[in-house]
């Protein structure tokens, strides 16, 4: 599993996950219970193989990205 996203936004999440669902790529979210501290980031986590695709579908709807 690879790291596709990283944010204290609690909305950004799970729009990511919608749109990687709707693109057949499953994801996973680390760090739920952890978040709700206010300062530790959420993560979003894809297979190694799908990285490449999961990067291009969320930059192109917009969401921020790290690298």
């Amino acid at each position: 599993m690879k790291e596709l996203l990283r944010t204290n936004d609690p909305t950004v999440i799970p729009y990511a996950t919608t749109l990687l669902h709707g693109e057949g790529i499953e994801c996973f979210e680390l760090d739920v219970h952890m978040s709700t501290l206010g300062f530790v980031p959420r993560r979003l986590m894809v297979r190694d193989t799908d990285l490449f695709m999961a990067r291009a579908i969320l930059r192109e709807a917009g969401v921020p990205l790290e690298s």
